[in-house]
């Protein structure tokens, strides 16, 4: 019996397959929260037939964007070179999950479905992380910084386009919109660069992308 009290440090492979099994479960719909969701405690309220869609393409959307968010903190800690610096990567991912599962439940909720094409932002998402962090530690936070200021003012305009009686999904992009903020602040504080130009501009051209085409399929 082993008799070692501290815990085994992972190797870089076992790091891949550990990224390799998390990827699994995010694409084939597993994900589990860890918080209840904060549309519990929101009435349904019945949405005519152009809304429930509307409302279901946004979080599709919303559920694909989660998607990238668990590659791009699955490859930066893959390849991140500080402990410490995986470690707070890890725990911005949890709450992550937390924000797919929401995303996910809300989806079925409007009896809808996830975006078709998850695997595929998946790999993509997961490559650019895993760039990001061979860049060194300081790029792959202020990649997290610009990311998820990002995603503030794209959940931002997801409030303001949502069916005004849907108080359920409102609730979710409320509570991720805090704690993608939070996230950007806690990356700046750890020192996180500032990205040149253009890959700000680049980010959000693919993030536009993602959006109209997750929209629909």
């Amino acid at each position: 019996m082993n008799t070692n009290s501290h815990p085994r440090h992972l190797s870089k492979l076992d790091r891949v397959l550990s990224g390799i099994e998390r990827a699994l479960g995010t694409v084939c719909g597993a994900a589990v929260e860890a918080r209840p969701s904060p549309a519990t405690g929101h009435a349904e309220i019945h949405l005519d037939e152009s809304d429930r869609k509307h409302a279901a393409g946004l979080m599709r959307v919303n559920h694909t964007g989660e998607v990238c968010a668990q590659a791009l903190y699955d490859g930066q800690a893959v390849f991140a070179r500080d402990p410490a610096t995986r470690i707070h990567l890890q725990k911005a991912a949890a709450e992550e999950t937390d924000h797919l599962a929401w995303c996910a439940q809300r989806l079925r909720e409007l009896d809808d479905r996830p975006s078709l094409l998850n695997p595929l932002w998946y790999a993509g998402s997961f490559g650019i992380g895993a760039l990001a962090a061979l860049f060194g530690d300081a790029v792959s936070l202020g990649f997290v910084v610009e990311t998820e200021r990002q995603v503030e003012a794209h959940l931002h305009e997801h409030l303001q386009r949502l069916p005004e009686k849907d108080a359920r999904s409102r609730a979710i992009l409320e509570a991720m919109k805090t704690e993608e903020a939070r996230h950007a602040t806690k990356a700046q504080a750890r020192g996180g660069a500032e990205l040149p130009s253009p890959i700000p501009s680049l980010m959000r051209f693919a993030s536009g992308v993602m959006k109209a085409v997750a929209y629909r399929i």
